[in-house]
């Protein structure tokens, strides 16, 4: 039997298969939990009361992101390359975070999260976001509670990056700009509920955009969202504005030397078997 294979000129990303959806959602169940807790949470549940004990997360979340990619590879929509190509990436993202500095929410990672998940794929996205958050806090020395929920909201942010709908030339451009605005204002939101109820019930912060336990889902919310206005716009817009710069400025070229190297390791192409010729079916002139 010979093994014939064939290159793909396809820029669509990966379809998700059982797996990877299954890990996907079990992720993202565990990441939906971990956040909103504060809003749906009793007054006197165990998760308030014992808010401040988060390092277990990361002890959960940790196998997920694991179990994400390796199901990615199970079905088939990566191989050992795309791996490493996931690996490559998360690098680069997390060689990027110092350059920003965190001063103001500049943080250039954004683009290789957000490419990187356009082109490979959802489940793909979703680990180049999540280990490289993990290797950026490893290297700028940025361990803490706070890592786990980065992790999740970063994977998210490359998770939606792979599910955008099929558009290509400058109307890809134009959805991936957008695209990387929403999700860098998200981000920031998303990241205020890991803390924002351990500093709001301290009583330093006004009641209107304080965490009050068991208050209600609605009021809590209205709450939440006024913190963050108040709080971390200062942030969250500049992290906006470059990553939309950078995807006008660079985003085409790095779509298209993602796309050249993903069609080189030839990720989602089927594998068709043929009978050998002949021997006897040989001539040679």
């Amino acid at each position: 039997m010979t093994l014939q294979t064939a290159t793909t000129t396809q820029s669509r990303p990966a379809h998700i298969g059982r797996r990877t959806g299954l890990a996907l959602a079990a992720a993202s169940t565990f990441g939906l939990f971990a956040f909103l807790w504060p809003l749906i949470g009793a007054a006197d549940s165990t998760a308030i009361t014992h808010a401040s004990e988060t390092p277990w997360l990361f002890a959960v979340l940790l196998p997920l992101v694991i179990a994400v990619v390796l199901a990615d590879l199970a079905d088939g929509g990566l191989d050992a390359k795309g791996i490493a190509l996931i690996g490559v990436l998360s690098a680069v993202a997390a060689a990027l975070r110092p350059f920003g500095g965190g001063h103001a929410g500049f943080e250039p990672m954004w683009i290789v999260i957000i490419l990187g998940g356009r082109v490979l794929g959802p489940g793909a996205g979703f680990g180049i976001g999540a280990i490289g958050m993990f290797a950026s806090a490893l290297l700028t020395g940025g361990v803490g509670p706070w890592l786990a929920f980065q992790m999740i909201a970063a994977g998210w942010v490359g998770l939606g990056a792979g599910l955008l709908p099929r558009a290509s030339g400058k109307s890809e451009l134009a959805l991936l700009t957008v695209y990387g605005a929403l999700a860098c204002l998200a981000y920031g939101f998303l990241l205020n509920l890991w803390f924002w109820p351990t500093v709001t019930v301290a009583g330093t912060l006004p009641a209107a955009i304080s965490f009050i336990p068991g208050a209600g889902f609605v009021t809590n919310l209205g709450h939440w969202l006024a913190f963050c206005i108040a709080t971390s716009l200062g942030f969250d817009i500049p992290r906006a504005a470059l990553t939309v710069a950078l995807i006008i400025a660079a985003g085409r070229p790095i779509l298209n030397a993602l796309r050249r190297d993903s069609r080189r390791a030839a990720f989602d192409v089927p594998v068709t078997f043929r009978a050998p010729v002949p021997a006897s079916s040989v001539h040679v002139q």
